[in-house]
């Protein structure tokens, strides 16, 4: 079984400072470090798991900027 080294996190940082893109790390799940990363109309999440798996999931924007309603809306959608 492979296992993600520390080398290939930090080769993926290395490539996003190159470029100027803003990220954070997280820890989401047990064996697993995240990379968030946001640019303009687009959030990635980059998952290295311990067992060598890189997970990339891509969150693109719909576009249009909404008003008031919109953010009323998503707090009636995702409060308790």
């Amino acid at each position: 079984m492979r296992h993600a080294t520390i080398s290939e996190l930090l080769d993926l940082l290395t490539r996003l400072d190159t470029v100027n893109i803003h990220y954070t790390l997280a820890n989401p799940t047990e064996g697993a470090v995240m990379v968030e990363v946001a640019v303009p109309g687009e959030r990635w999440e980059i998952e290295l798991h311990a067992d060598g798996e890189i997970g990339v999931e891509v969150f693109k924007s719909v576009g249009g900027i909404q008003g008031s309603e919109a953010l009323e809306d998503l707090f009636r959608r995702f409060s308790d």
